[in-house]
């Protein structure tokens, strides 16, 4: 919960508007229901439709009756006075546009990852079963740029009887073509079945085990994704729907291209507010190789970013 509150005290001061909005709602713990009916005890009538929309930064609050209903937002959410007002004034940065547009993506993106699970059917568990207790990925982007592959070892412990299996998902750049990448199970894990979104550019894979595990058990795979059809990348980030474990993340440049001019950690909450400074990682030139290691990891994204000028 502390860790929520910080999240919600940056994004209110920081914005965008949306953000602050999801991240208000994450922490109060009201349904955008319970909100539309507080709203309508004040006198106020908002659409859910409308919340929604305004939460994932699809539209924004501009007229009158709208920017009044923010005010009565902000004291149903127990928010300081003006304190999302005053998003509305700021959300046209350059800045806000990108987090916006970043944040819509990753909506998009998420929508279709449970079109994709639910496709495999109820074999597949909603939390997996599965605690992770260190994950080490490598990242390859290639001489244009673009994402070539990654390479995943787990380390896991299981915290429900029967798992079986493991559930990789492969976010494409855009322009990727998921028809076009192909799955590698590596060690102590076969592939199962295969889901691909073109729309979005994922793709989501079973992972079969070659045991039933069982409570306390800890078990160690390996799984590769090669693509290299997308356009030129700029960041790597992962997601966690679950706190826990070490994380290491090392991005290889290719030798044929340009190195990137900066590199920098990127953390985002589960809501997709920015978690702390960006903070500048080290680039090794020798090796073309950036790192960063998380000893626990929170939910929500992590990675790492780069600028090619």
């Amino acid at each position: 919960m502390r860790h929520a509150e910080a999240d919600l005290a940056q994004a209110l001061h920081t914005g965008p508007f949306h953000l602050a909005l999801r991240a208000a709602l994450a922490v109060r713990g009201l349904p955008l229901q319970r909100v539309q009916h507080h709203l309508a005890h004040r006198g106020i009538k908002v659409g859910v439709t409308s919340l929604s929309y305004w939460q994932q930064g699809a539209r924004r609050p501009q007229r009158p009756e709208s920017l009044r209903a923010v005010r009565a937002l902000e004291e149903v959410l127990c928010l300081p006075g003006n304190s999302l007002v005053r998003l509305l004034g700021t959300d046209d940065r350059e800045d806000g546009r990108d987090e916006r547009e970043r944040s819509c993506g990753h909506a998009d993106r998420s929508r279709a990852v449970e079109r994709l699970v639910a496709g495999l059917g109820p074999a597949v568990p909603a939390d997996g079963g599965l605690h992770t207790v260190g994950h080490h990925e490598r990242v390859r982007i290639g001489a244009r740029g673009q994402l070539l592959g990654r390479d995943s070892q787990h380390v896991v412990r299981v915290h429900r009887d029967g798992v079986d299996r493991y559930l990789a998902v492969h976010h494409g750049d855009p322009g990727c073509d998921p028809s076009a990448v192909e799955v590698t199970a590596r060690e102590n894990c076969r592939t199962g079945r295969v889901r691909r979104d073109r729309a979005s550019g994922i793709v989501a894979v079973e992972l079969l085990f070659d045991t039933r595990l069982r409570v306390g058990d800890t078990y160690v795979f390996g799984y590769g994704f090669e693509d290299g059809t997308g356009g030129p990348s700029t960041e790597y980030a992962r997601g966690f729907d679950s706190a826990g474990g070490q994380y290491m993340l090392q991005v290889r440049f290719d030798e044929g291209a340009p190195l990137p001019v900066r590199c920098r950690r990127l953390s985002r909450s589960i809501t997709g507010v920015p978690r702390g400074p960006r903070t500048e990682l080290t680039l090794s030139g020798r090796h073309r190789t950036v790192h960063l290691v998380e000893q626990g990891v929170r939910r929500g994204t992590l990675g790492i970013g780069w600028d090619w000028a």
